[in-house]
This record gives C-alpha cells, sequence and structure tokens, in this order.
C-alpha cells in the first residue's frame, strides 16, 4: 500500500527524479552505444551523485509520510518536516554549472521533495482530519468528566445508557467521515474508531455489571470475599483502561496495567472455591470480565497493519461488495424491464437472498463495515419497494365509489414511482441539475401528499401516511447515493 501511493505521488509532480537515467527533453530519444549507455557522463558527475543520494534518502522517507496519520504539532510530523526541508536544501545547493541534463535532475529532484511535504501537510491539515481530532477530543473530554477524573478522585465513574449512548453518537460521526481514500485519513479515522468502540464495549460491560447484584454475600464463603475484593480492583482498572485508550493517563501503561489483570486472575485461580457451583460460576464471571479487559490491551500498534485500516482488503467488505455488485446487475434489469412495461421480470426471492446473506455478514463490531452493510441493505430494500409499488399499481383498479382523496394519494404514489425509478438509475453527484430537479420534485409530491384532505376516512389516512414514508425513502436513499462516503 505504502509503495503504491508513493508511487501514485510521485507521478503527481512530473516525471520523478530516477539518479539521471532519464533525460526525456520532449523528442524521442536518441540510440546510444551500448558504452555510453552503461556509463553515460552524466552519471559520473558528482553533481548527479548528490542528487542520486538524496534520491535514495527521499525514497527511504517516502512510505513514513504515505503513512502519517498525525496533526502538524506531532513529534513524528516535525521530524518528517525538517527531514524534508533539509533534503530540499540540499538539492537547491546543487550546482549544475549550467547544464540542462543536471538542471532537469535536480529540478526532478525538488519536485519529489516538495511532493512529499505537500502531501505531509495536505494530511495534517485536511477538514476530515480536523473532524477527527475534533470527536476524539470530544469523547476524551467526556471520559475525563464521567470516568476517570471522578475514580481519581476516590469517586465512582458516572457510568450510564446516556453515556454509552453519546459514545455510539461519536462513533456514528467518525463512521460518516471522508478520507477521499487517503491512507493518513484512512489510518487516522480507523485508529480513532478503534479505541472509542473499545471504550464503548467496557462501558456496556460495566453498565450490565452495575445491574446485577452479587449472586452470593460476602460471609457466605471466604472466597466470595476475595472474589469481591477482585471486584473492587477490576473496576478500578476499568477506569485505567478508558484513561489508556483515550491519551488520559500520563503515568499508566498498558504494560502495567496488563500486570495487574493478570495477577488477579492468579488469585482468582488460587482460590478453594471447595467445589461450590454457584461460587465456581461468580469467579468465572470476574475472570471473563478481566478478560474483556485484557482484550483491549492490545491497540499500542493497532493501525500499523494495512490490512486493518485499509477495509479495502477486508474479507466482509468484499463479501459485501460481491453482493452489492449483484444488486446492481439485478437493479440494471429491473429498470430496463421497466421502460418496457414489462412486469414479468421479478427477482425479489433473490434479492430476499441478498438480504439473507447480508444478514450473515460478520462485521466483527466495525463500524465501518456495519455502516457498508446498512447501505448494501438499504440498495437491496429500495429495489423490493419499488417493485411491490409497480405491482400494486398494474393491479390497482379503482371503483367509481372510490374516495376522491384516495384516489388522489393513489396519482402521487404513481408519480413517485416514476421518480423512483430515476433515482435508483441516478449516477451522478448533488451538484447535477438532474439531482437538483429530482430532488425538486419529490419535493412536491410531499406537498401534494400534504395537501389531501383525508375526510376523516381511515383508509386515506393510512395510504397517505404510507405514501408520505416512501417519499421520504426514496429521498433519503438519493442522499445516501450521493454523499460520497466510502470505508
Amino acid at each position: 500500500m505504502c509503495a503504491n501511493v508513493f508511487g501514485v505521488l510521485k507521478s503527481l509532480f512530473g516525471k520523478p527524479f530516477d539518479g539521471g537515467k532519464r533525460m526525456d527533453h520532449g523528442g524521442p530519444q536518441q540510440h546510444q552505444h551500448p558504452t555510453e549507455q552503461q556509463q553515460p557522463y552524466h552519471q559520473r558527475h558528482p553533481a548527479m551523485t548528490r542528487l542520486y543520494e538524496v534520491h535514495n534518502e527521499v525514497a527511504s522517507l517516502g512510505p513514513q509520510v504515505c503513512t502519517f496519520s498525525g496533526l502538524q504539532d506531532d513529534r513524528d510530523y516535525k521530524r518528517l518536516e525538517r527531514e524534508l526541508t533539509r533534503l530540499l536544501l540540499q538539492v537547491d545547493q546543487v550546482d549544475t554549472e549550467g547544464k540542462p541534463e543536471l538542471q532537469g535532475a535536480r529540478k526532478r529532484a525538488a519536485q519529489e521533495v516538495e511532493g512529499l511535504l505537500r502531501y505531509l501537510e495536505e494530511n495534517a491539515t485536511h477538514p476530515s482530519r480536523a473532524v477527527i481530532e475534533e470527536v476524539s477530543n470530544e469523547a476524551r473530554q467526556l471520559l475525563d468528566d464521567r470516568v476517570v477524573a471522578p475514580q481519581r478522585s476516590g469517586g465512582a465513574a458516572e457510568i450510564n445508557d446516556e453515556l454509552v449512548e453519546a459514545l455510539q453518537v461519536m462513533v456514528l460521526r467518525l463512521t460518516q467521515v471522508k478520507t477521499e481514500g487517503r491512507v493518513p485519513l484512512r489510518k487516522a479515522r480507523y485508529r480513532a474508531l478503534t479505541r472509542l468502540c473499545a471504550v464503548q464495549d467496557v462501558m456496556e460491560g460495566r453498565t450490565e455489571q452495575q445491574t446485577l447484584s452479587l449472586p452470593l454475600p460476602g460471609e457466605a464463603h471466604e472466597a466470595v470475599h476475595r472474589i469481591n475484593q477482585v471486584m473492587v480492583k477490576v473496576s478500578v482498572a476499568r477506569g485505567q483502561l478508558v484513561a489508556l485508550l483515550m491519551g488520559l493517563s500520563g503515568r499508566d501503561s498498558c504494560a502495567h496495567l496488563s500486570r495487574l489483570l493478570t495477577e488477579m486472575q492468579a488469585e482468582l485461580d488460587a482460590l478453594d472455591v471447595s467445589g461450590d457451583a454457584a461460587i465456581r460460576n461468580y469467579r468465572k464471571q470476574v475472570v471473563e470480565e478481566i478478560n474483556g479487559l485484557l482484550k483491549h490491551l492490545d491497540l499500542e500498534g493497532e493501525g500499523e497493519d494495512t490490512r486493518r485500516y485499509d477495509l479495502g482488503q477486508n474479507n466482509s467488505i468484499r463479501e459485501i461488495e460481491a453482493v452489492r455488485a449483484h444488486v446492481s446487475h439485478l437493479r440494471d434489469g429491473v429498470l430496463r424491464h421497466s421502460v418496457m412495461g414489462d412486469l414479468s421480470f421479478r427477482p425479489k426471492a433473490e434479492l430476499q437472498g441478498l438480504l439473507t446473506h447480508l444478514d450473515q455478514v460478520d462485521t466483527a463490531k466495525n463500524p465501518c463495515i456495519r455502516e457498508a452493510r446498512r447501505r448494501a441493505v438499504v440498495e437491496v430494500q429500495a429495489i423490493i419497494t419499488f417493485l411491490d409499488l409497480r405491482e400494486a399499481l398494474a393491479r390497482r383498479q379503482p371503483g367509481p365509489s372510490e374516495h376522491p382523496a384516495h384516489r388522489a394519494v393513489w396519482l402521487v404514489l404513481g408519480s413517485l414511482s416514476d421518480l423512483q425509478a430515476q433515482a435508483l438509475g441516478f449516477d451522478g453527484k448533488r451538484v447535477d441539475k438532474s439531482y437538483i430537479l429530482l430532488e425538486e420534485l419529490l419535493t412536491k409530491q410531499l406537498l401534494a401528499l400534504d395537501a389531501v384532505d383525508p375526510q376523516g376516512d381511515d383508509t386515506t389516512k393510512m395510504a397517505r401516511k404510507q405514501a408520505v414514508k416512501f417519499a421520504q425513502n426514496i429521498l433519503n436513499y438519493l442522499d445516501m447515493k450521493t454523499d460520497e462516503w466510502e470505508y
């Protein structure tokens, strides 16, 4: 991945410096004698030797720049910026003696360094990177106020459903951040999501524990009293884990907390439960809780592995994309037959099977994979509802006694069916005139439904309510289709 990004990056800034081996003057290259090709004059020049050395240093820094996911005030950013600036100054100091070949090589070397500097700055200052940092700071402040600070002062953490829901909102906000396919932004989003989801998992587990009464009183058995003491330590460790995950702990480390939790496990294993099944189950419950905390302590290097933050390589994403490709094929067939007025093509059973397939995709609690699956489900459901409405419109046989308001609702549904076909086939952007027109037409249909007076007719009320929901679903589908989200 890094090499690919570096290669693309170099191609963005003109012809990359290649040690002077390629001197293209804008015309066809002349044939050279084999001896001259092996040892051309400019290859032996001291200036070319120095430029080639600079190129090698740039090549070693390229992958680091292409995967850096931090901010401008980070130590690694300043180091990379300092190194690249040094190389740029060295390139500027190369004496080309006015030779066009050396001047061209120096220019390409400078372009490579300047390109990396731009790429480094663009990612560190990108609006999406700022959003990731903003959400992360909000999460840190919330958890510091509600969990970390109270425990440090000797109090109890304020963990409740409201806190868990607030964390879920932040997870969704991070999921919607657009990375434009940039590796540093993907990496930053992945790392922020991983930590926030881990904290959310810890909080949800803690909330469940608070609602459970202890299986046995402390005096029932000496082992129970010891287990209760470990439970107090586990509660403290939970707060320390949250602080570590969110960067709120200046003294503790993952290794130290791991040792403490391992010692708690050893203490529980050494207990004599005297064959009491109830006490064994209680001990098992606490051990499982400790294991739940330990599994989140391997996040120090999380996000360094390309296969983790580049979800394009994820098996679940590949499975979802395969389903989406199949859905796209079915959608094209449905729209093609619909234009011809042919209602015989109804792959509804096949679409239902795809929904079942998507439901079985393993998301591994990854919010981005969950969102990708949700969007695929919406695409399938949009085709199913389109087929259902077309069939209902074809079967409709209004009688002379039909309520006028009810007839008006059906007229709107007929228009919505045509508009949904346009929405299903739309493949543009929100700035396109066709999108703006389609959105306006859908809004007009909502206004038409709002103007329908049911006159107390319950059937008309129900039909109008369903039609409004149908129109809103089309708008939501169109909005989802054009929001340029990527995993």
